[in-house]
C-alpha cells in the first residue's frame, strides 16, 4: 500500500500546473488506480515528461460521453522507469499476465531495466497478445521517460462524474491542454478536494460482473486534508 502521508516528494493540495486530456481507453492500465495509488507509467508521454510534484492531471471521457471526469490525480512523485521498477512500494503493480485476476494483469510496472541502459517489456496490456514485446508501444511508453505517482487521486471510471458548465474550459481535442489561468487551476483544485479520494468505480472498460477492483483501491473513502 502506498504511504499517502510520506511519499518521497510530498505534494500539497495546490496545483502548480494543470494538465487535461481525453482518456479514450480506460481499462485500469493507464492510469492504473489500484493498490491505493494512481500511477501513469504508459501513454501520454509529453505529460509524463513535463509534469512535476504538485501538478494536477485530469482525464476526461470522450466527447460522445460528455467530457465527464474519469479521474484526476495530484502528482506526488515523478520517477524514472528504473526507480519505478526497483521501488518495493510498486511491486504490486508489476503485471502478472497469467493471473486470473484482472487487477494483476493490468499492472503498469512492466519495464524492467536490462542492465544495458535499456528495458525489457514484460507481458502486459502493451505487449503483443502472445506476451512478446510490442516495440511500437515500448518506444512510445519509454519516450515519456518518467512515471507519475499520484498519492492523492479521484478515480471514477465507469461512474464518471458530470462536471458543472463552469469547468468547460477543461475540454480538449487531441493531445492535451496545459495552459490554464491560476484562477482556473484554483477553481478545479477546490472542486476536487471536496470529493472522496480513491476509487469510486471500476474502469470504464471493466467487465460488469468483475468486482475485483473494489478492494484494490483505498480501504475506505478519504477526503483531502
Amino acid at each position: 500500500m502506498y504511504d499517502l502521508e510520506n511519499p518521497i516528494k510530498t505534494g500539497r493540495c495546490q496545483a502548480v500546473r494543470l494538465y487535461s486530456y481525453i482518456l479514450r481507453h480506460d481499462g485500469g492500465f493507464a492510469p492504473n488506480p489500484f493498490s491505493g495509488v494512481c500511477t501513469l507509467a504508459c501513454c501520454k508521454p509529453v505529460i509524463r515528461r513535463t509534469a512535476r510534484p504538485g501538478d494536477l492531471v485530469l482525464g476526461l471521457t470522450p466527447k460522445p460521453l460528455g467530457f465527464q471526469l474519469s479521474y484526476a490525480m495530484e502528482v506526488h512523485e515523478s520517477l524514472t522507469f528504473d526507480e519505478y521498477w526497483g521501488d518495493t512500494r510498486f511491486k504490486a503493480k508489476r503485471p502478472q499476465w497469467s493471473s486470473p485476476s484482472r487487477v494483476d494483469r493490468v499492472g503498469d510496472n512492466c519495464y524492467e531495466p536490462d542492465g544495458h541502459q535499456g528495458f525489457h517489456q514484460h507481458p502486459s496490456v502493451h505487449s503483443n497478445r502472445d506476451g512478446t514485446e510490442d516495440t511500437s508501444n515500448k518506444k512510445w511508453d519509454l519516450s515519456g521517460q518518467r512515471v507519475l505517482v499520484g498519492g492523492k487521486y479521484w478515480y471514477f471510471g465507469k461512474n464518471s462524474l458530470e462536471l458543472p458548465p463552469e469547468f468547460d474550459f477543461l475540454r480538449v481535442g487531441r493531445g492535451h491542454r496545459s495552459q490554464f489561468s491560476y484562477d482556473q487551476i484554483d477553481k478545479i483544485a477546490g472542486f476536487l478536494h471536496q470529493l472522496p479520494l480513491g476509487m469510486s468505480g471500476p474502469p470504464r472498460e471493466w467487465p460488469d460482473k468483475d468486482q475485483s477492483w473494489s478492494n484494490r483501491g483505498f480501504p475506505e473513502p478519504k477526503r483531502c486534508r
